[in-house]
């Protein structure tokens, strides 16, 4: 919302300077986003009179003319205006005149006629083309008449500052000047000065022969008419010109201007008709019929809905209202008697015609906030009073005005204490009835609580703690006196969840992992790329209701296809290997459909590898690395030869103790085709995040480096090919005792020398005890132990 300062000042007294006004609106909740200089360097333009213009000599599309300044010589200007003509009165630069667009002007000869000045147009005063009348948006500014060589900037507003504001959407009363103003008067403790209206009126009473209907009621609450007769369509004065321009509208002619010159003054919009367009004056006001169309003023056809409120006659539509004039109504300098229109449109029903037309206009932009149908006839009376002061037409006496329903000030209460309680003030009731006052919000205090009345243009006051905010922005929130916090104060932090999940993606991090994010919402098909069972739980989804589409139909109950995916956009785009891990929510639907129960949600941690150096041994070794991170037991391994989702040779689940934690394996082939990765062996873990994060505990322990020497033995067994490396570990572990401090596989061999059906797997073991050196005979009898027990339990054969 753009504000002249000179405006603003018609309605309320401002004696500071315009940057502490904004400071001061700024903090009573009126931002201000910037002020503006409007007509700097134009102190030395003077008013010129053209008295004579002669073509010139030398230049077929130059002309001479003579222009007087208020002195005894005229002056001599070459220009290829044409829009020029004896006797304008125009803006004159003369000589050392610096303009706003940087160019400064000297005296010389064009085409051998000396210049001494230069007539000036709007763009070269530093006005936007877009605000500049169609009729000088190539030419030199004609003015209204003035005196020859008076200063421009005293014979015109030129010279000004424009503040503009932030308007909210839910303070529609501020979209106007006298709405500034109001919050200025209550901002600075001054009176607010609304202009008089007072209406000459002549001729006979138009309502006997008019009327007005309204057929949509819930589109429109009320709607004024007035008639102009013997309208003359002419540009309007300077002085409205300039205002207009100021606060960012183009001036077109008269009738527009004041409609226009109204809504910026008091928010309401308004509309001109030409009466001798509307059938036998009658105005209906109802709703578009199905795939009825009309043409508005910007000359475009218009399909509409029956979601949109229409303004006709009774024989066609004149307009789309609160949105857009038709064309076949507008006002033209053919035009010799006006319907003016002043009314209050459902402001959701003109948001959404504006939005579903692809047209927003100055009046939709205001309606679809939210109008005071209270302003409808004091702004139709005070366009009809600009009118007549500007000699434009004569007011008919007589309003039409439909206002069913009309709008009633609503009542509420206020608690005293409550509002001191909240703001930190020590407030007398008096200085809160005082500030409501200034608001212009009727207020009075009875049994110790205060009752209000509040005006209907304060739609967004609803409730108490509307009003306590009210008083604490005018009366500064500056002014509050900053205290502590009292009560118990609640010290922030991470859950031990949080800080273990922190601690993970460290890990991940650390292990040259990259985190990935996928959406949780997915499609379907991807169960069935993993191959998962028909009746596995993991295909019970959860399904929305208003999906995108079929891609993004169902909420995941697995992050492994989503894994996949990952894998797989990686390897299409040629990146040579990758290691990649997500920890997220997976839902699971209830079975029991006629339970009001939420989905079931449940953490997973999911880790894919593939490339150079990332096989299985490497991801197992990932997850062994992240369970000790975690500060989990080691992890046990045991062979799974069933997942269809994993090679039935190289998969195994994750247990730690008695608990499944996941499983770990290379993707099926038949899984990689369905990713496009047949080319790439891919490793995938899946893991149950919720167990991890509930049985990891950090503990740092401090542990020293050991003062004794260890014993280091190696152990070859041969051993049937089929038994697992782990179940001679766990056994070797068992015998050996605490003085056993590593058992590390370090080969295991297949082959002839130790004979078919059978292989051959090497141990270093290990021995050191903490608080003295080991003799041979201690380690000899832990190692025959082990011996022992393999050749009885495994059937081992000790290689030579």
């Amino acid at each position: 919302m753009l504000v002249p300062v000179k405006w603003l000042k018609e309605y309320v007294a401002l004696s500071m300077d315009t940057k502490e006004f904004a400071d001061q609106m700024t903090m009573s909740g009126s931002k201000v986003e910037e002020v503006r200089n409007w007509g700097e360097n134009l102190e030395k333009l003077v008013i010129g009179k053209i008295m004579s213009i002669q073509p010139h000599p030398n230049a077929d599309k130059l002309v001479v003319t003579q222009v007087d300044i208020g002195e005894e010589k005229p002056l001599q200007i070459v220009t290829g205006a044409t829009n020029i003509k004896e006797g304008d009165t125009v803006p004159v630069a003369l000589e050392g005149t610096t303009l706003p667009n940087g160019v400064t002007i000297v005296g010389e000869d064009l085409r051998g006629e000396a210049s001494q000045g230069m007539m000036c147009s709007h763009d070269e005063l530093g006005i936007t083309k877009n605000l500049i009348p169609e009729s000088m948006k190539d030419g030199i500014w004609i003015l209204d008449e003035k005196t020859p060589g008076s200063r421009f900037i005293d014979a015109l507003p030129a010279v000004d500052q424009i503040i503009e504001f932030e308007i909210t959407s839910n303070r529609p009363d501020c979209m106007s000047v006298i709405g500034i103003a109001r919050e200025a008067a209550a901002t600075l403790g001054e009176t607010l000065k609304l202009p008089a209206i007072n209406l000459k009126e002549a001729g006979t009473d138009w309502t006997d022969t008019a009327s007005v209907r309204i057929d949509d009621p819930e589109g429109c609450s009320r709607y004024v008419a007035r008639k102009v007769e013997n309208i003359v369509i002419r540009q309007s004065p300077q002085w409205l010109q300039q205002r207009l321009m100021q606060a960012g509208v183009r001036p077109i002619n008269n009738v527009v201007d004041v409609t226009n010159y109204v809504m910026l003054e008091m928010g309401q919009p308004l509309h001109a008709f030409d009466a001798a367009i509307v059938a036998r004056q009658s105005i209906v006001v109802r709703r578009a019929k199905p795939d009825e169309t009309t043409k508005t003023l910007d000359g475009t056809l218009r399909k509409l809905n029956d979601q949109m409120t229409l303004i006709t006659d009774l024989e066609k539509v004149l307009g789309i209202a609160g949105v857009m004039g038709g064309e076949n109504s507008e006002v033209t300098t053919e035009t010799r008697a006006i319907i003016l229109e002043s009314a209050c449109f459902n402001a959701d029903r003109i948001r959404k015609t504006s939005q579903q037309l692809g047209l927003r206009t100055e009046a939709s932009a205001r309606f679809e906030k939210g109008q005071d149908p209270e302003l409808s006839l004091m702004a139709a009376n005070r366009a009809c009073q600009l009118l007549e002061e500007l000699e434009a037409g004569q007011v008919c006496p007589g309003v039409i005005d439909v206002y069913p329903q009309p709008a009633a000030p609503r009542e509420n209460t206020l608690r005293p204490h409550r509002v001191n309680a909240l703001l930190g003030t020590d407030l007398e009731v008096s200085e809160m009835v005082e500030i409501l006052h200034a608001l212009e919000i009727k207020a009075h205090e009875a049994d110790e609580i205060i009752h209000i009345t509040v005006p209907t243009f304060r739609g967004d006051l609803v409730q108490e703690a509307d009003f306590i905010e009210e008083i604490g922005r005018i009366y500064g929130y500056d002014k509050i006196k900053a205290t502590l916090m009292t009560g118990d104060i609640m010290v922030g932090g991470l859950s031990h969840r949080q800080k273990m999940e922190e601690v993970l993606k460290r890990t991940m991090s650390g292990l040259g992992c990259y985190e990935a994010v996928t959406y949780s919402f997915v499609s379907p098909s991807g169960v069935d790329l993993s191959r998962l069972p028909e009746d596995s739980f993991k295909r019970d989804f959860v399904r929305l209701l208003n999906p995108l589409g079929d891609e993004t139909s169902v909420m995941r109950t697995t992050l492994l296809p989503n894994m996949l995916e990952v894998l797989r956009r990686n390897v299409s785009r040629s990146v040579p290997a990758g290691s990649f891990y997500e920890i997220g929510q997976v839902f699971y639907g209830q079975l029991d459909e006629a339970k009001a129960v939420l989905p079931l949600e449940v953490k997973e941690l999911v880790m894919g590898v593939y490339g150079e150096g990332n096989d299985f041994f490497a991801l197992k070794g990932m997850l062994i690395h992240l369970f000790k991170a975690l500060g989990l037991a080691s992890p046990d391994f045991e062979r799974e030869s069933n997942h269809p989702t994993f090679h039935p040779g190289r998969c195994a689940n994750i247990y730690v103790g008695d608990q499944l934690m996941g499983t770990l394996g290379e993707v099926h082939p038949l899984v990689a085709a369905n990713y496009d990765m047949d080319d790439v062996r891919v490793c995938v873990a899946e893991i149950n995040g919720d167990a991890v994060l509930a049985m990891a505990k950090i503990e740092p322990l401090y542990k020293p480096l050991p003062r004794y020497p260890s014993v280091v033995r190696d152990l070859a067994v041969v051993v049937d090919k089929m038994l697992s490396v782990q179940t001679i570990e766990i056994l070797i572990r068992r015998q050996a005792g605490e003085l056993l401090e590593d058992c590390r596989l370090f080969d295991v061999y297949q082959g002839v020398q130790v004979g078919e059906n059978q292989k051959s797997v090497a141990y270093t073991l290990t021995f050191r005890h903490n608080e003295r050196t080991l003799k041979d005979r201690e380690v000899n009898q832990c190692y025959d132990a082990v011996v022992s027990s393999l050749k009885k339990e495994l059937n081992a054969v000790l290689r030579a």
